[in-house]
């Protein structure tokens, strides 16, 4: 494993550079990349990746043990340790040749853990934690499709992994990296077999046609940006959910509605007190007497669904916009599931498709909070089979690359998933305390949702936007209410 020479990125030392290749030889077959993978060519590698307390065991001993976890794990994923080709027909597939993933050491002791997940706003020196800065899917051609950094920080280590866009999509990405944690821990059985199966409606006839000079990002890659990771807990994300779904008790005839919070705080003014007992009555008499109206059941607004529809009327407040401009909110959703035969849910490559929401500033802002989660929820249900499958036919009749940006300054894009697995990589030495992502594909109005490290359905969004903008929605009482540590 050749070694190149020092450099500086970011305030972080590169140490050494090497490759790492696959235990075993692969024996997979080329695999064509998917209607849903070429769209990625344009954009940036993924960076993500987890921050840790320092181990216990040498730093030259640690290398060793990722180093050769890494090649275990590849053996695996032998996508991820080819390259990119492109046949003579314009078709693109990865090619399994075992060419290797680099392995990358570098040094940023001058900083903390603290120093990493204290800031309000997400510190630039994390942007030095990965590789292939700025790298776009297409380059996969020429260079490794997966880099795993290694950062070593005063009190911590930090593990980055920055993997073409156009060979993984979260579901695929996680799943990698929960393998390698795995692996390092010493499993020589895998508990997660990932499916490298090209028979869907998402592998197609139709060429994507790149130009001679090859593909580049459709966002401006050097616009000024403010960044700030907000946190949620799970009571929080709870009371969100109750509000946009109007979670009510009872509905009593005549009365309005009427739930045991708000009867147990009539109780405690009342300056005549009533006994548990009564109290039990009480509520049981409204039931008996409430009349019941026969309705269609209600489809449940999502605790995502609720979160996304905050934030939407949050930033939508902030950009202070007129009332006729057009807002987007954009959600990235797994099709796995979609799709009829349905797709196994560990099948390695994108299998995403971004739906968009619009509505008016004016609608976003006029209307409550439910309105807002309702338009995203009709949308979500809506992607089925049918819904997979026009999308497919569509980019087949104008195969081109993904427009990610924020083209008219309205638009919000909703990436990666609090469901994801993130905090599950133990290397052998404890958990995660943070997740973090670099540089790559963000833009003003990028989110990404990871969970919350202390989980049971908590969420951290981490929220990409011009200076002013975040400036004001960190102002916004409505938002900020919500947010873990602020008063509400």
């Amino acid at each position: 494993m050749p070694c190149e020479s020092v450099m500086e990125f970011s305030a972080t030392q590169i140490i050494s550079k090497s490759t790492v290749f696959p235990a075993t030889k692969s024996t997979l077959s080329d695999l064509k990349l998917s209607a849903s993978d070429l769209p990625m060519l344009s954009c940036h590698y993924i960076q993500k990746g987890n921050l840790f307390p320092r181990p216990s065991i040498a730093i030259t001993d640690l290398l060793l043990l990722l180093q050769q976890g890494l090649s275990r794990a590849l053996a695996h994923f032998p996508p991820l340790a080819g390259r990119l080709i492109t046949d003579a027909n314009g078709y693109v597939y990865i090619t399994c040749n075992d060419a290797g993933a680099q392995f990358v050491h570098a040094s940023a002791t001058h900083l903390t853990v603290n120093d990493v997940i204290s800031p309000t706003h997400v510190p630039d020196s994390v942007k030095g934690f990965f590789s292939f800065d700025r790298m776009v899917s297409y380059d996969g051609h020429f260079n490794p499709i997966l880099a795993v950094q290694v950062t070593e920080l005063d009190d911590g280590v930090f593990i980055g992994f920055s993997v073409n866009h156009a060979v993984v999509d979260g579901t695929s990405l996680w799943n990698f990296i929960n393998t390698f944690a795995e692996v390092c821990r010493g499993a020589n059985l895998i508990s997660k077999q990932p499916f490298f199966t090209r028979e869907s409606v998402l592998i197609s006839p139709a060429v994507l046609r790149v130009p001679a000079d090859g593909l580049k990002v459709t966002f401006d890659e050097y616009a000024p940006l403010s960044e700030r990771v907000f946190s949620f807990s799970r009571e929080s994300i709870l009371k969100l959910k109750d509000r946009t779904n109007n979670r009510k008790k009872f509905s009593c005839y005549g009365n309005g509605e009427i739930n045991a919070a708000e009867v147990m705080g009539k109780q405690s003014n009342d300056p005549i007190k009533l006994s548990d007992e009564k109290v039990t009555t009480l509520i049981g008499n409204w039931i008996r007497n409430a009349v019941v109206t026969k309705t269609e059941p209600a489809r449940e607004i999502s605790s995502f669904q609720s979160l996304c529809a905050l934030l939407w009327r949050g930033v939508t407040r902030a950009r202070k916009f007129p009332n006729s401009k057009t807002t987007t909110f954009r959600m990235a959703v797994n099709c796995r599931h979609r799709l009829e035969p349905k797709l196994e849910t560990l099948y390695f490559g994108n299998a995403i498709q971004s739906i968009p929401t619009y509505a008016t500033a004016g609608d976003v802002l006029s209307h409550d909070l439910k309105w807002c989660a309702e338009q995203l929820n009709k949308n979500v249900l809506s992607h089925d089979d049918t819904m997979v499958r026009r999308a497919v036919h569509s980019w087949e009749q104008d195969p081109r690359c993904f427009p990610l940006g924020n083209f008219d300054g309205a638009m919000l894009t909703m990436g990666s998933s609090p469901r994801f697995p993130m905090f599950d990589n133990d290397f052998g030495w404890g958990k995660p305390v943070a997740v973090r992502s670099g540089r790559a594909n963000k833009f003003d109005g990028k989110i990404s949702a990871f969970p919350g490290k202390e989980g049971g359905g908590s969420v951290d969004l981490e929220v990409v936007l011009s200076p002013e903008t975040m400036a004001a929605l960190e102002l916004d009482p409505e938002f900020m209410q919500y947010v873990s540590g602020q008063c509400c």
